[in-house]
Protein backbone atom coordinates (compact mmCIF):
# COMPACT_ATOMS: atom_id res chain seq x y z
CA UNK A 1 0.00 0.00 0.00
CA UNK A 2 2.89 2.37 0.82
CA UNK A 3 4.79 1.46 -2.21
CA UNK A 4 1.42 2.86 -4.26
CA UNK A 5 1.11 5.16 -2.49
CA UNK A 6 4.65 6.80 -3.09
CA UNK A 7 4.72 5.94 -6.51
CA UNK A 8 4.50 8.78 -8.87
CA UNK A 9 3.72 8.09 -12.68
CA UNK A 10 4.51 9.12 -16.18
CA UNK A 11 2.90 10.49 -18.71
CA UNK A 12 2.66 7.91 -20.73
CA UNK A 13 1.10 5.65 -17.74
CA UNK A 14 4.26 3.72 -16.40
CA UNK A 15 4.94 3.37 -12.55
CA UNK A 16 8.05 5.23 -11.37
CA UNK A 17 10.08 4.97 -8.71
CA UNK A 18 9.12 4.78 -5.15
CA UNK A 19 9.15 7.48 -2.56
CA UNK A 20 11.48 5.23 -0.46
CA UNK A 21 13.90 4.66 -4.02
CA UNK A 22 14.39 8.42 -4.61
CA UNK A 23 14.89 9.30 -0.96
CA UNK A 24 17.65 6.77 -1.01
CA UNK A 25 18.98 7.74 -4.36
CA UNK A 26 19.15 11.22 -2.79
CA UNK A 27 21.28 10.75 -0.13
CA UNK A 28 23.34 8.14 -1.97
CA UNK A 29 24.11 11.12 -4.53
CA UNK A 30 24.76 13.24 -1.63
CA UNK A 31 26.86 10.72 0.09
CA UNK A 32 29.00 10.43 -3.37
CA UNK A 33 29.21 14.39 -3.93
CA UNK A 34 30.89 14.34 0.05
CA UNK A 35 32.93 11.19 -0.87
CA UNK A 36 34.16 12.90 -4.17
CA UNK A 37 35.15 15.96 -1.90
CA UNK A 38 36.95 14.06 0.36
CA UNK A 39 38.71 11.92 -1.93
CA UNK A 40 39.99 15.21 -3.38
CA UNK A 41 41.25 16.49 -0.63
CA UNK A 42 42.64 13.28 0.87
CA UNK A 43 44.31 13.26 -2.78
CA UNK A 44 46.05 16.55 -2.60
CA UNK A 45 47.22 15.74 1.32
CA UNK A 46 48.26 12.73 0.68
CA UNK A 47 50.48 13.32 -2.33
CA UNK A 48 52.33 16.36 -0.43
CA UNK A 49 52.66 14.11 2.27
CA UNK A 50 54.38 11.37 0.04
CA UNK A 51 56.33 14.39 -1.50
CA UNK A 52 57.70 16.01 1.50
CA UNK A 53 58.47 11.99 3.16
CA UNK A 54 60.47 11.39 -0.21
CA UNK A 55 62.22 14.73 -0.45
CA UNK A 56 63.26 14.35 3.44
CA UNK A 57 64.57 11.18 2.73
CA UNK A 58 66.69 12.14 -0.26
CA UNK A 59 67.90 15.37 1.78
CA UNK A 60 69.29 12.75 4.30
CA UNK A 61 70.71 10.37 2.19
CA UNK A 62 72.27 13.38 0.10
CA UNK A 63 74.03 14.96 3.55
CA UNK A 64 74.98 11.34 4.48
CA UNK A 65 77.27 11.02 0.96
CA UNK A 66 78.69 14.76 1.49
CA UNK A 67 79.83 13.62 4.80
CA UNK A 68 81.58 10.79 3.31
CA UNK A 69 82.85 12.10 0.62
CA UNK A 70 84.99 14.47 2.44
CA UNK A 71 86.77 11.01 3.21
CA UNK A 72 86.33 9.41 -0.21
CA UNK A 73 88.26 12.53 -1.75
CA UNK A 74 91.52 11.76 0.31
CA UNK A 75 92.03 8.14 -1.03
CA UNK A 76 94.11 7.36 -4.19
CA UNK A 77 91.80 6.42 -7.41
CA UNK A 78 91.96 2.79 -6.79
CA UNK A 79 91.67 3.00 -3.24
CA UNK A 80 88.83 5.00 -3.65
CA UNK A 81 86.85 3.29 -6.01
CA UNK A 82 87.19 0.15 -3.67
CA UNK A 83 85.87 2.35 -0.96
CA UNK A 84 82.71 4.07 -2.39
CA UNK A 85 81.68 0.30 -3.71
CA UNK A 86 82.10 -1.65 -0.40
CA UNK A 87 80.55 1.17 1.54
CA UNK A 88 77.26 1.41 -1.01
CA UNK A 89 77.29 -2.66 -0.80
CA UNK A 90 77.36 -2.73 2.96
CA UNK A 91 75.07 0.04 3.02
CA UNK A 92 72.04 -1.53 0.24
CA UNK A 93 69.62 0.60 -0.27
CA UNK A 94 68.66 4.28 0.76
CA UNK A 95 65.13 4.57 2.22
CA UNK A 96 62.78 6.01 -0.81
CA UNK A 97 66.35 6.32 -2.80
CA UNK A 98 68.06 3.99 -5.07
CA UNK A 99 71.76 4.71 -5.47
CA UNK A 100 73.86 4.03 -8.62
CA UNK A 101 77.54 4.62 -9.25
CA UNK A 102 78.86 5.48 -12.47
CA UNK A 103 82.37 5.62 -14.17
CA UNK A 104 81.83 7.64 -17.33
CA UNK A 105 79.08 5.87 -18.97
CA UNK A 106 79.69 2.66 -17.32
CA UNK A 107 77.45 1.99 -14.34
CA UNK A 108 79.26 0.40 -11.71
CA UNK A 109 76.82 -0.57 -8.83
CA UNK A 110 72.84 -0.11 -8.83
CA UNK A 111 71.18 -0.76 -4.97
CA UNK A 112 69.17 -4.14 -4.80
CA UNK A 113 64.78 -3.45 -5.08
CA UNK A 114 63.32 -2.64 -1.59
CA UNK A 115 62.41 -5.06 0.14
CA UNK A 116 59.40 -3.30 1.97
CA UNK A 117 56.57 -4.71 0.81
CA UNK A 118 58.38 -6.63 -1.97
CA UNK A 119 56.64 -8.15 -5.33
CA UNK A 120 53.77 -5.66 -4.76
CA UNK A 121 53.00 -2.37 -6.61
CA UNK A 122 49.80 0.44 -6.55
CA UNK A 123 47.97 0.41 -9.37
CA UNK A 124 49.20 2.23 -12.34
CA UNK A 125 46.34 5.03 -11.77
CA UNK A 126 46.31 5.45 -8.40
CA UNK A 127 50.24 5.78 -8.66
CA UNK A 128 50.07 8.71 -11.64
CA UNK A 129 47.12 10.36 -9.15
CA UNK A 130 49.83 10.24 -5.83
CA UNK A 131 53.34 9.88 -7.11
CA UNK A 132 55.11 13.88 -7.08
CA UNK A 133 57.21 15.13 -9.68
CA UNK A 134 60.34 14.36 -8.16
CA UNK A 135 64.38 14.89 -9.18
CA UNK A 136 67.30 12.95 -8.78
CA UNK A 137 70.60 14.18 -7.41
CA UNK A 138 73.82 13.60 -8.37
CA UNK A 139 77.52 13.71 -6.55
CA UNK A 140 80.95 13.47 -8.19
CA UNK A 141 83.81 11.69 -6.31
CA UNK A 142 86.84 11.96 -8.61
CA UNK A 143 86.17 9.75 -11.25
CA UNK A 144 82.94 8.22 -10.15
CA UNK A 145 79.46 9.96 -9.96
CA UNK A 146 76.76 8.58 -7.37
CA UNK A 147 73.16 9.37 -8.12
CA UNK A 148 70.06 9.59 -6.13
CA UNK A 149 67.14 8.38 -7.56
CA UNK A 150 64.24 9.46 -5.80
CA UNK A 151 61.40 6.77 -5.38
CA UNK A 152 58.03 7.13 -4.33
CA UNK A 153 56.69 3.80 -5.28
CA UNK A 154 56.29 2.56 -1.49
CA UNK A 155 54.84 5.39 0.17
CA UNK A 156 52.10 5.29 -3.04
CA UNK A 157 51.78 1.55 -1.77
CA UNK A 158 51.26 2.53 1.96
CA UNK A 159 48.54 5.36 0.79
CA UNK A 160 46.91 2.42 -0.94
CA UNK A 161 46.73 0.46 1.73
CA UNK A 162 45.59 2.82 3.67
CA UNK A 163 43.00 3.60 0.85
CA UNK A 164 41.70 -0.26 1.10
CA UNK A 165 41.05 -0.32 4.66
CA UNK A 166 39.62 3.24 4.79
CA UNK A 167 37.24 2.56 1.70
CA UNK A 168 36.32 -0.94 3.38
CA UNK A 169 35.42 0.41 6.57
CA UNK A 170 33.96 3.51 5.44
CA UNK A 171 32.08 1.15 2.70
CA UNK A 172 30.48 -0.81 5.61
CA UNK A 173 29.69 2.17 7.51
CA UNK A 174 27.93 4.30 4.92
CA UNK A 175 25.72 0.80 3.72
CA UNK A 176 24.65 0.45 7.41
CA UNK A 177 23.78 3.97 7.88
CA UNK A 178 22.08 3.68 4.22
CA UNK A 179 20.27 0.51 5.92
CA UNK A 180 19.04 3.11 8.94
CA UNK A 181 17.55 5.62 6.84
CA UNK A 182 15.63 3.56 4.93
CA UNK A 183 14.52 1.79 8.12
CA UNK A 184 13.77 5.58 9.50
CA UNK A 185 12.26 6.34 6.65
CA UNK A 186 9.61 3.55 6.18
CA UNK A 187 8.46 4.21 10.30
CA UNK A 188 8.07 8.01 10.08
CA UNK A 189 6.36 7.46 6.49
CA UNK A 190 4.14 4.66 7.55
CA UNK A 191 1.31 6.70 8.83
CA UNK A 192 1.08 7.08 4.63
CA UNK A 193 -0.31 3.90 4.41
CA UNK A 194 -3.08 4.94 6.17
CA UNK A 195 -4.03 7.70 4.37
CA UNK A 196 -3.70 6.05 1.35
CA UNK A 197 -6.37 3.70 2.36
CA UNK A 198 -8.80 6.48 3.78
CA UNK A 199 -8.47 8.20 0.24
CA UNK A 200 -9.16 4.86 -1.28
CA UNK A 201 -11.89 4.43 1.04
CA UNK A 202 -13.64 8.24 0.30
CA UNK A 203 -13.20 7.33 -3.37
CA UNK A 204 -15.19 4.09 -3.27
CA UNK A 205 -17.82 6.25 -1.27
CA UNK A 206 -17.10 5.60 2.13
CA UNK A 207 -17.56 8.78 3.41
CA UNK A 208 -17.39 8.00 7.11
CA UNK A 209 -13.85 7.53 7.16
CA UNK A 210 -11.45 9.31 9.22
CA UNK A 211 -7.85 9.30 10.12
CA UNK A 212 -6.27 8.75 13.95
CA UNK A 213 -4.65 11.27 15.10
CA UNK A 214 -0.30 11.03 14.48
CA UNK A 215 2.29 12.04 16.54
CA UNK A 216 4.12 14.17 14.10
CA UNK A 217 2.88 17.69 13.72
CA UNK A 218 3.04 17.44 10.24
CA UNK A 219 1.20 14.53 9.77
CA UNK A 220 -0.94 15.80 12.58
CA UNK A 221 -2.12 18.59 10.74
CA UNK A 222 -2.72 16.02 7.81
CA UNK A 223 -4.79 13.93 9.66
CA UNK A 224 -6.99 17.15 10.57
CA UNK A 225 -7.21 18.86 7.53
CA UNK A 226 -8.59 15.22 6.24
CA UNK A 227 -10.79 14.89 8.63
CA UNK A 228 -12.47 18.28 7.95
CA UNK A 229 -12.63 17.79 4.42
CA UNK A 230 -14.77 14.20 5.07
CA UNK A 231 -16.80 16.10 7.73
CA UNK A 232 -17.73 19.11 4.96
CA UNK A 233 -18.18 16.25 2.47
CA UNK A 234 -20.39 14.19 4.69
CA UNK A 235 -22.30 17.32 5.46
CA UNK A 236 -22.51 18.16 1.38
CA UNK A 237 -23.72 14.62 0.38
CA UNK A 238 -26.40 14.75 3.14
CA UNK A 239 -27.55 18.15 2.27
CA UNK A 240 -27.89 16.46 -1.24
CA UNK A 241 -29.54 13.74 -0.50
CA UNK A 242 -31.98 15.99 1.56
CA UNK A 243 -32.22 18.13 -0.93
CA UNK A 244 -33.02 16.26 -3.40
CA UNK A 245 -35.07 14.22 -1.16
CA UNK A 246 -37.06 18.04 -0.93
CA UNK A 247 -37.25 18.46 -4.71
CA UNK A 248 -38.91 15.03 -5.08
CA UNK A 249 -41.55 15.88 -2.34
CA UNK A 250 -41.69 19.54 -4.18
CA UNK A 251 -42.13 17.99 -7.29
CA UNK A 252 -45.17 15.46 -5.93
CA UNK A 253 -46.83 18.94 -4.33
CA UNK A 254 -46.68 20.58 -7.44
CA UNK A 255 -48.12 18.00 -9.62
CA UNK A 256 -50.78 17.87 -6.69
CA UNK A 257 -51.70 21.57 -7.09
CA UNK A 258 -51.58 21.72 -10.27
CA UNK A 259 -54.21 18.66 -10.75
CA UNK A 260 -56.35 20.81 -7.87
CA UNK A 261 -55.60 24.30 -9.79
CA UNK A 262 -57.10 22.48 -13.24
CA UNK A 263 -59.93 20.94 -10.89
CA UNK A 264 -60.87 24.06 -9.62
CA UNK A 265 -60.96 26.04 -12.54
CA UNK A 266 -62.65 23.83 -13.85
CA UNK A 267 -65.36 24.62 -11.42
CA UNK A 268 -64.95 28.16 -11.87
CA UNK A 269 -65.54 27.84 -15.24
CA UNK A 270 -68.39 25.65 -15.42
CA UNK A 271 -70.43 27.07 -12.10
CA UNK A 272 -69.27 31.05 -11.67
CA UNK A 273 -68.69 31.73 -14.52
CA UNK A 274 -71.60 30.30 -16.35
CA UNK A 275 -73.80 31.89 -13.28
CA UNK A 276 -72.38 35.60 -13.96
CA UNK A 277 -73.12 34.78 -17.59
CA UNK A 278 -76.58 34.23 -17.12
CA UNK A 279 -77.19 36.92 -14.06
CA UNK A 280 -75.72 40.18 -17.14
CA UNK A 281 -78.17 38.14 -19.69
CA UNK A 282 -80.76 38.71 -17.19
CA UNK A 283 -79.68 42.24 -16.55
CA UNK A 284 -78.65 43.48 -20.23
CA UNK A 285 -82.82 41.99 -20.82
CA UNK A 286 -83.60 44.34 -17.98
CA UNK A 287 -82.00 47.05 -19.89
CA UNK A 288 -83.38 46.31 -23.04
CA UNK A 289 -87.63 46.33 -21.67
CA UNK A 290 -87.10 49.39 -19.27
CA UNK A 291 -85.70 51.75 -21.82
CA UNK A 292 -88.61 53.89 -20.41
CA UNK A 293 -88.08 53.07 -16.26
CA UNK A 294 -85.17 54.49 -15.34
CA UNK A 295 -85.75 53.19 -11.78
CA UNK A 296 -85.15 49.69 -13.07
CA UNK A 297 -82.75 49.99 -15.80
CA UNK A 298 -79.91 52.24 -13.71
CA UNK A 299 -79.68 48.99 -11.48
CA UNK A 300 -79.83 46.92 -14.47
CA UNK A 301 -77.03 48.87 -15.92
CA UNK A 302 -75.02 48.59 -12.61
CA UNK A 303 -75.38 44.94 -12.76
CA UNK A 304 -73.82 44.83 -16.29
CA UNK A 305 -70.52 46.48 -15.09
CA UNK A 306 -70.28 44.64 -11.81
CA UNK A 307 -70.51 40.97 -13.78
CA UNK A 308 -67.96 42.45 -16.39
CA UNK A 309 -66.02 43.12 -13.39
CA UNK A 310 -66.45 40.03 -11.97
CA UNK A 311 -66.04 38.25 -15.25
CA UNK A 312 -62.76 39.85 -15.53
CA UNK A 313 -61.43 38.86 -12.58
CA UNK A 314 -62.91 35.13 -12.89
CA UNK A 315 -61.24 35.15 -15.80
CA UNK A 316 -57.78 36.46 -14.52
CA UNK A 317 -58.23 33.92 -11.74
CA UNK A 318 -58.20 31.02 -14.57
CA UNK A 319 -55.18 32.30 -16.21
CA UNK A 320 -53.66 32.26 -12.84
CA UNK A 321 -54.85 28.66 -12.40
CA UNK A 322 -53.71 27.22 -15.30
CA UNK A 323 -50.06 29.23 -15.60
CA UNK A 324 -49.53 29.76 -11.57
CA UNK A 325 -45.36 30.37 -12.27
CA UNK A 326 -45.51 32.41 -15.26
CA UNK A 327 -44.44 36.28 -15.20
CA UNK A 328 -46.36 38.72 -16.04
CA UNK A 329 -43.46 41.20 -17.00
CA UNK A 330 -43.65 44.87 -15.63
CA UNK A 331 -46.55 45.01 -13.14
CA UNK A 332 -47.96 48.40 -15.23
CA UNK A 333 -48.44 45.91 -18.34
CA UNK A 334 -51.81 44.78 -15.73
CA UNK A 335 -52.24 48.31 -13.78
CA UNK A 336 -52.97 50.34 -16.73
CA UNK A 337 -55.36 48.57 -18.60
CA UNK A 338 -57.46 47.99 -15.01
CA UNK A 339 -57.01 52.24 -14.16
CA UNK A 340 -58.14 53.18 -18.17
CA UNK A 341 -61.38 50.52 -17.74
CA UNK A 342 -61.83 52.16 -13.93
CA UNK A 343 -61.51 55.67 -15.69
CA UNK A 344 -63.62 55.17 -18.36
CA UNK A 345 -66.75 54.16 -15.78
CA UNK A 346 -65.93 56.56 -13.25
CA UNK A 347 -65.52 60.13 -15.29
CA UNK A 348 -66.84 61.86 -12.89
CA UNK A 349 -62.98 61.31 -10.79
CA UNK A 350 -60.05 62.11 -12.45
CA UNK A 351 -57.44 58.92 -12.60
CA UNK A 352 -53.61 59.73 -13.07
CA UNK A 353 -51.38 56.97 -12.99
CA UNK A 354 -47.27 57.53 -13.52
CA UNK A 355 -45.02 54.35 -13.84
CA UNK A 356 -41.61 54.63 -13.69
CA UNK A 357 -40.24 53.26 -16.93
CA UNK A 358 -37.40 50.87 -15.38
CA UNK A 359 -39.94 48.79 -13.60
CA UNK A 360 -38.70 45.38 -12.80
CA UNK A 361 -40.77 42.24 -13.96
CA UNK A 362 -42.44 40.71 -11.43
CA UNK A 363 -44.53 37.11 -10.93
CA UNK A 364 -48.51 37.00 -11.48
CA UNK A 365 -49.17 36.36 -7.35
CA UNK A 366 -47.61 39.87 -7.07
CA UNK A 367 -48.97 41.78 -9.46
CA UNK A 368 -52.50 40.26 -8.39
CA UNK A 369 -51.58 41.73 -5.22
CA UNK A 370 -51.00 44.94 -6.72
CA UNK A 371 -54.04 45.22 -8.41
CA UNK A 372 -56.12 44.14 -5.41
CA UNK A 373 -54.43 47.15 -3.44
CA UNK A 374 -55.29 49.79 -6.27
CA UNK A 375 -59.31 48.31 -6.61
CA UNK A 376 -59.51 48.44 -2.80
CA UNK A 377 -57.75 51.91 -3.08
CA UNK A 378 -60.30 52.93 -5.71
CA UNK A 379 -62.95 51.30 -4.27
CA UNK A 380 -62.62 53.53 -0.82
CA UNK A 381 -62.39 55.77 -3.17
CA UNK A 382 -65.43 55.58 -4.36
CA UNK A 383 -67.20 54.95 -1.00
CA UNK A 384 -65.79 57.85 1.98
CA UNK A 385 -63.31 59.85 -0.06
CA UNK A 386 -65.57 61.91 -1.79
CA UNK A 387 -62.89 63.21 -4.48
CA UNK A 388 -62.04 64.11 -7.91
CA UNK A 389 -58.80 63.03 -8.08
CA UNK A 390 -56.45 60.40 -8.05
CA UNK A 391 -53.15 59.76 -8.42
CA UNK A 392 -51.73 56.14 -8.68
CA UNK A 393 -47.99 56.74 -8.84
CA UNK A 394 -45.32 53.04 -9.14
CA UNK A 395 -41.50 53.57 -8.73
CA UNK A 396 -38.32 51.67 -7.66
CA UNK A 397 -36.91 53.57 -4.47
CA UNK A 398 -33.64 51.55 -2.74
CA UNK A 399 -34.25 48.50 -4.50
CA UNK A 400 -38.12 48.69 -3.20
CA UNK A 401 -41.09 48.45 -5.17
CA UNK A 402 -43.83 51.45 -4.08
CA UNK A 403 -46.96 51.64 -4.85
CA UNK A 404 -48.77 54.87 -3.68
CA UNK A 405 -52.50 56.35 -4.43
CA UNK A 406 -53.49 59.55 -3.49
CA UNK A 407 -56.51 61.49 -3.65
CA UNK A 408 -57.99 64.82 -2.77
CA UNK A 409 -61.21 63.86 -0.57
CA UNK A 410 -61.79 64.31 2.73
CA UNK A 411 -59.60 61.99 4.42
CA UNK A 412 -59.95 59.67 7.15
CA UNK A 413 -63.76 59.41 9.00
CA UNK A 414 -63.85 59.20 12.49
CA UNK A 415 -66.99 56.60 12.01
CA UNK A 416 -63.63 53.94 10.79
CA UNK A 417 -63.11 50.59 12.08
CA UNK A 418 -60.58 47.81 12.34
CA UNK A 419 -56.86 49.17 12.35
CA UNK A 420 -56.69 52.96 13.77
CA UNK A 421 -56.77 55.03 10.26
CA UNK A 422 -58.02 52.92 8.19
CA UNK A 423 -61.42 50.67 7.71
CA UNK A 424 -61.82 46.77 7.16
CA UNK A 425 -60.92 47.36 3.42
CA UNK A 426 -57.30 48.94 4.39
CA UNK A 427 -56.88 45.76 7.38
CA UNK A 428 -57.38 42.95 4.43
CA UNK A 429 -54.78 45.78 2.22
CA UNK A 430 -52.05 45.53 4.84
CA UNK A 431 -52.51 41.43 5.58
CA UNK A 432 -52.13 40.81 1.97
CA UNK A 433 -48.97 43.61 1.70
CA UNK A 434 -47.58 42.02 4.52
CA UNK A 435 -47.79 38.12 2.96
CA UNK A 436 -44.94 39.67 0.64
CA UNK A 437 -42.65 40.83 3.42
CA UNK A 438 -43.51 44.66 2.89
CA UNK A 439 -45.66 47.54 4.37
CA UNK A 440 -48.95 49.77 4.32
CA UNK A 441 -48.44 53.30 5.46
CA UNK A 442 -51.63 55.51 5.25
CA UNK A 443 -51.55 58.81 5.95
CA UNK A 444 -54.62 61.66 6.36
CA UNK A 445 -53.97 65.41 6.04
CA UNK A 446 -55.38 67.91 7.74
CA UNK A 447 -56.16 70.31 4.44
CA UNK A 448 -58.46 67.13 3.11
CA UNK A 449 -57.35 63.79 0.80
CA UNK A 450 -55.85 60.55 2.04
CA UNK A 451 -52.86 58.68 1.25
CA UNK A 452 -51.86 54.95 0.43
CA UNK A 453 -48.31 53.36 0.49
CA UNK A 454 -47.20 49.96 -0.26
CA UNK A 455 -44.02 49.10 -0.06
CA UNK A 456 -42.45 45.58 -1.68
CA UNK A 457 -39.00 44.44 -1.76
CA UNK A 458 -38.10 43.26 -4.61
CA UNK A 459 -37.92 39.56 -5.73
CA UNK A 460 -39.97 39.46 -2.48
CA UNK A 461 -41.48 35.94 -2.07
CA UNK A 462 -44.81 35.03 -0.57
CA UNK A 463 -44.59 34.17 3.19
CA UNK A 464 -47.53 31.45 3.41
Amino acid sequence: MLTRLSAWRCRDGRRGLSLHWRVGLLLAGLCSVLGIALAAAWQHGTRHSISEEVEAATRVAAQWLLVMRDEWVTLSPDAREVRVLTAARQIGRIRANALEIHRGDTRLYVSPPSSYKQGRQAPAWFSALLTPPLSPRSMVVGDLELRLLPDASRAVLDAWDDLLLVAGWGGMLLLALLFALRWALMRALQPLAAVGQGLEAMGNGRFDTRLPAFAPPELARLSRAFNGMADRLTQAVNDNVRLETERELAQCLQQRLSAERKEIAQELHDELAQGITGVRALAGAIVQRCATAPALRVPAEAIIASTGDMQEGVRRILHRLHTPDALLGAPQALLQPFCQTWSERHPEIALHTQFAGDLPAVGEDLAACLLRVVQEGLTNVLRHSRASEVVISLDVQAAHLVLSMTDNGTGRTPSAVGFPGSGLGLAGMRERVCRWGGRLETVSRPAGGFSIQAVFPIFAKETV
